[in-house]
């Protein structure tokens, strides 16, 4: 029998049964990075530090993609199951090596994980920076998307490095 929990035991797809599994505070955050061309950050700063593009604020359209997103994450995903969150926030700043840091932290009281949800949130939110500069430069680079933690399932993560 696999070790894969989307695999049933004939080795075919299959969504998790979660009915006998009790509902829990769940927290998850992950992390999507950004790297944007000189030229390309040199013209959003210009803006009196808002990065604006002509499509409007960089940042700010983002972070409610990043939400709208991690809320239809189960629309997106075959085999997720749908779930209401109860929270998910998106944070988008510069890092000191101006890179563009996206952070989606998804919360549900539920039987199953918020992973996912979070992972699809910084995403979408790296792919709207993308979408919002594109025609600035193509040489932007979305990389390191990752899980950082992930708290109340059967077992909990935190990302050390």
């Amino acid at each position: 029998m696999s070790k894969f929990t989307h695999i049933n035991p004939s080795g075919h797809a299959a969504m998790v049964d979660v009915q006998h599994k009790a509902a829990t505070q769940r927290t998850a955050m992950a992390q999507s990075m950004v790297e944007l061309p000189a030229e390309v950050l040199t013209e959003l700063l210009q803006a009196n530090n808002t990065l604006q593009s002509p499509k409007g604020s960089v940042f700010q359209t983002a972070v409610l993609a990043g939400i709208m997103a991690a809320k239809k994450t189960g629309d997106l995903i075959p085999l997720c199951h749908p779930i209401g969150l109860d929270n998910c926030h998106v944070d988008i700043h510069l890092n000191e090596s101006q890179h563009v840091v996206i952070t989606c932290t998804a919360t549900v009281f539920s039987k199953t994980g918020v992973e996912m949800e979070a992972l699809v949130g910084a995403s979408i939110a790296a792919l709207t920076v993308y979408d919002m500069c594109k025609a600035l430069s193509h040489d932007i680079v979305i990389r390191d998307t990752k899980l950082i933690s992930k708290t109340g399932g059967k077992r909990d993560f935190r990302r050390t490095s």
